[in-house]
């Protein structure tokens, strides 16, 4: 909270071990993990949120499930696309989700992602570690501008969480996220 106790701000911690080929993500939502998890697997919300504000994004599948698979396009103004898809390896709700991960720009970049939903009593951390082949690949996948697009995503996630709102106490209302 700020000092005036009017506004929580969640910080998005990057981390990338120099020794190891890996991205740590480290996020807090103001909500709890089935609704956290739930941004995350409902292609209707996904693409509500997933990526800067500045691209378009539609869904062609998105199956998330143990044993499903995904692919989505971001599109520039411009009509440049950028295209991801992957595999749900493990699904377990509220908990955990394990996929791969490929930018269809960068396809021997392929990456294996560990998301962790932890309760903190109403409110959610969200861990994810991304291992990729060498640290080359991690270096380029930060050097892409990942960081940028992975804040903004988040920031559009928390205003999803709050229903668009700022007042925290309208939360409850949002019927949406929460049916």
């Amino acid at each position: 909270m700020s000092a005036t106790g009017t506004q929580h701000h969640n910080e998005t911690r990057i981390v990338a071990d120099p020794a190891l080929p890996t991205i740590v993500i480290t996020r807090e939502f103001d909500a709890p993990p089935e609704r956290v998890f739930r941004a995350y697997t409902d292609p209707d919300l996904v693409v509500r949120w997933l990526g800067p504000r500045r691209l378009t994004m539609w869904i062609e599948r998105y199956d998330a499930r143990s044993g499903g698979s995904y692919r989505y396009v971001h599109r520039e103004d411009d009509g440049t696309e950028y295209g991801f898809h992957g595999v749900f390896h493990e699904v377990r709700p509220d908990e955990r989700i394990v996929q791969t991960f490929t930018f269809e720009g960068f396809p021997d970049g392929v990456s294996l992602e560990t998301a962790v939903f932890e309760d903190l009593g109403g409110r959610t951390r969200v861990t994810t570690t991304s291992l990729m082949g060498s640290i080359e690949d991690r270096d380029a996948m930060i050097s892409s501008g990942m960081e940028g697009g992975l804040r903004e995503g988040y920031e559009r996630l928390d205003e999803l969480l709050d229903g668009g709102r700022s007042d925290s106490a309208d939360r409850h209302t949002d019927r949406e996220m929460t049916s």
